[in-house]
């Protein structure tokens, strides 16, 4: 009909019937594909709070502000946990930050072409290393040749070597979705920073980073999130496997809120111990989802501000 008359009408857009339910099962499958997800993470939560609130029951309020983490002695000490994880992240992020910020303007604004398709996928490779095994690199490498080498007083396990070995886990997130902030900035804006009479340096200092302000403070919240939620690495050389005491001493042993998790439930079939050991897992995960997730909405709702005034 459209080539006798010329005309295309919404028929012909539609396309055959043959395609159309081609298209209808594709729908479909993703449909049901995000259903599945949805529902996954939603019977997760359920449990989690299920189980946080037979903990809370079997409890008392003073447990949960113990001197320390040794659940199996029914010490549940919430801040031991906080405390831990946020030294841990903090190290972690002051080793991820400026090296994934450094990797993502190189690679934005400084590396050829053909240098940036080599080395992308080089640290892109990082995050694809197990962490168990740089957990092992951190206990034979970090600890002892680093940090009990620059400062005498540290013990073997140590806080500040499972934050070094957490921050290199993960300078790889932040590297590259701070790239692609960077690398998001118009090229209009450097041609004009360039046309001005400003160096390469200026210009990506003061024109390109600010521009990409959004993306470089999600790659960071991105990356302390990664931290928080890493578990291999701070099981092995934290410390902290038999519980740990509130401490705010980064050379010496600790407990974290993964860690705590993983060391109690390893080698045990509904954790031996106290009555209301096994229950704490499911706390701690519930707490540590709530972590995670206001830092997701952090970080998705400061994107969506910084673009609206860009």
């Amino acid at each position: 009909m459209a080539a006798a008359t010329g005309i295309v009408t919404a028929a012909d857009l539609r396309g055959g019937s043959a395609r159309r339910r081609r298209e209808a099962v594709i729908r479909r499958a993703f449909g049901l594909a995000a259903g599945v997800s949805i529902v996954i993470s939603g019977l997760i939560i359920v449990a989690l709070i299920g189980h946080a609130i037979d903990f809370l029951r079997q409890i008392r309020f003073s447990w949960l502000f113990a001197d320390g983490w040794f659940a199996r002695r029914n010490e549940f000490s919430i801040p031991t946990l906080a405390v831990g994880s946020l030294l841990v992240g903090g190290v972690a992020m002051l080793i991820a930050a400026p090296l994934g910020l450094g990797s993502a303007i190189y690679l934005a604004e400084y590396a050829r072409p053909a240098h940036r398709r080599a080395l992308k996928p080089i640290i892109e490779l990082l995050a694809g290393i197990p962490s168990i095994v740089v957990g092992f690199f951190a206990l034979t490498v970090i600890s002892p040749d680093v940090v009990q080498k620059l400062f005498s007083s540290a013990t073997f396990f140590n806080l500040m070597a499972a934050g070094i070995g957490v921050g290199i886990l993960s300078t790889p997130l932040v590297a590259t979705v701070a790239e692609d902030a960077l690398r998001a900035v118009p090229r209009s804006l450097r041609e004009g920073a360039y046309g001005l009479g400003a160096r390469r340096r200026t210009t990506s200092m003061r024109v390109v980073v600010p521009a990409a302000t959004s993306g470089i403070a999600a790659a960071l919240i991105l990356g302390l999130s990664r931290a928080v939620g890493e578990t291999m690495v701070v099981l092995m050389v934290a410390g902290g496997t038999g519980g740990s005491t509130f401490t705010f001493n980064i050379l010496g042993p600790g407990q974290t809120a993964t860690g705590a998790m993983a060391a109690l439930a390893i080698g045990s079939d509904q954790v031996k111990g106290a009555s209301a050991a096994f229950a704490s897992l499911f706390f701690v995960g519930l707490l540590l989802f709530v972590v995670t997730f206001t830092l997701n909405v952090v970080s998705e709702r400061y994107v969506r501000r910084a673009r609206r005034h860009g």
